[in-house]
């Protein structure tokens, strides 16, 4: 068993911090924010995260939340790892390392009158070349010291948000990422009790996996709308069976269960057409390592045109249902799904929220549900947004004219079943989650 401080309680801090409790390690997590550390020392957990909260609960006696500030300095030098996980958003394309800045700070003031060994380990999503540079000179600028007198890691997350708990306690890997053999050695102890592959390799090349990582599945996102919306241009071509004969390639699956039917892995669902791609990594990732290319003689180009097919994709949803609906300024809209993805309540650079701004005007009202994400969407709307949250979206069908699924919510299937009763209706169904055969009356869209 370890004793481990967290800094940082969103998604990766508090889902790590939780995860490590339960596998034994003493956990102490710290957050700035007042509101959140009261609700996790209640045991309740912020965000919506399958599991979290039973997990956190289960291992209540391993963990424990305390408040991050300028007096937290001597509370932190006992630890025998100091694991960042704090924000780290892009602004104009460039990364925003304010928060990485000001924890470094009170860390290195630590460090600077603790006699105590401690590895620094960065769990934050950052460029290559910031957690030994950055990261590092804060440290040894505020604490006197020298690398070897502290450790300094980089322990990259793999994460889905809808399924970080399953993915962080049966991961694919485990990247241990390091600058010196003692930092390398505490990893290895803190994640000793998981059996998978154990990535050793230094800092600077753990950050760029996360990277390439992030961008090699954005890309396949990317490539696939735009390979549709070429599809629906030129007409008369059937691109749901144009993918699913691709995606019978022995190729992408080459394996077969017991009855020689073909198994086709998750790889696949991101060569599938929809809204694009958001939330938290992939759009602010994607672009920091676009911004940091540009700064070398490398032109990114691939990598900046799977960001301008993702972000127009959103107005290529409107024209498609501007294409079908002669006049939308009399219609009445229902947005089923409004987080960027299902299983969450996250809806940064959600196309829902996109969706609904670039459609505010251009129709006569906005209804919109999401199981567990209304609140949160409402910070993200126009103020000027005539837009109506709803608990209960069953009894808006009928009320609207056009109703568009923006998120894979399985709860929104139950559609296939009212089917008759919508014919009169515009479906837009840009995640390809129902019965096109059932709505032969209907006028159906798809984005496939």
């Amino acid at each position: 068993m370890m004793n481990i401080a967290v800094i940082g309680t969103g998604y990766v801090g508090l889902v790590s911090g939780v995860c490590l409790a339960s596998k034994g390690h003493k956990i102490t997590c710290f957050d700035s924010d007042e509101i959140t550390i009261k609700l996790l020392q209640e045991g309740k957990s912020p965000i919506h995260e399958n599991g979290l909260t039973e997990l956190m609960l289960e291992s209540a006696k391993n963990i424990s939340f305390k408040i991050l500030n300028s007096s937290t300095e001597s509370s932190l030098k006992d630890f025998d790892a100091i694991i960042v996980a704090v924000g780290t958003p892009t602004l104009e394309g460039k990364m925003d390392l304010s928060q990485i800045q000001s924890v470094a700070i009170i860390i290195g003031r630590m460090l600077k009158r603790s006699k105590k060994y401690i590895s620094l380990i960065l769990k934050s999503t950052v460029l290559p070349g910031t957690t030994d540079t950055f990261f590092r000179n804060i440290i040894e600028n505020e604490s006197g010291k020298k690398l070897g007198q502290f450790g300094l890691g980089m322990n990259p997350e793999f994460l889905r948000e809808g399924n970080a708990v399953n993915d962080f306690l049966s991961p694919d890997r485990i990247v241990l990422g390091y600058e010196d053999l003692g930092t390398l050695n505490i990893l290895k102890k803190i994640y000793q009790p998981w059996n998978c592959e154990k990535v050793e390799l230094n800092t600077r090349s753990a950050e760029m996996m996360k990277y390439v990582n992030n961008s090699l599945l954005a890309t396949l996102i990317s490539s696939v709308n735009e390979y549709a919306n070429i599809a629906r241009e030129l007409g008369e071509i059937d691109f749901k069976k144009v993918m699913h004969g691709v995606h019978l390639d022995n190729r992408w699956s080459p394996l077969l269960n017991e009855n020689g039917i073909k198994i086709f892995p998750e790889i696949l669902e991101y060569l599938k057409p929809g809204c694009g791609f958001g939330g938290s990594c992939f759009p602010k990732d994607i672009k920091a390592l676009s911004t940091l290319a540009k700064e070398t003689s490398i032109k990114p180009t691939i990598i900046d045109s799977v960001i301008e097919v993702n972000e127009g994709q959103p107005n290529c949803i409107v024209r498609m249902l501007e294409n079908r609906v002669e006049d939308l300024s009399n219609k009445r809209l229902l947005i089923l799904g409004l987080a960027f993805k299902p299983e969450t309540d996250d809806v940064r650079e959600s196309v829902s929220i996109k969706l609904i701004n670039l459609l505010d005007e251009k129709v006569l009202s906005i209804s919109a549900h999401d199981p567990v994400a209304n609140e949160n969407a409402k910070k993200f709307i126009n103020p000027s947004a005539n837009v109506n949250f709803v608990d209960k979206w069953e009894h808006e069908l009928n009320k609207a004219d056009i109703i568009i699924i923006a998120t894979k919510w399985s709860v929104y299937k139950s559609i296939n079943e009212l089917s008759n009763s919508l014919s009169e209706k515009v479906i837009f169904d840009a995640r390809s989650m129902l019965d096109s055969n059932k709505f032969e009356k209907v006028n159906y869209l798809s984005v496939d």
